[in-house]
């Protein structure tokens, strides 16, 4: 299941809660975006 996070109020909401309608349960904005996890770049040896 893939997470969002509002852009207004940076609360995360899981994709089932936006399937009815696309706005956010806690300020009712309607702007999300997916966060990324941070890439860690390795050096070889």
């Amino acid at each position: 299941m893939a997470q969002y996070k509002c852009f207004h109020c940076e609360k995360t909401i899981s994709s089932k809660a936006l399937e009815k309608r696309f706005v956010c349960p806690h300020c009712g904005s309607r702007i999300f975006y997916k966060p990324r996890n941070k890439v860690v770049k390795l050096k070889a040896v």
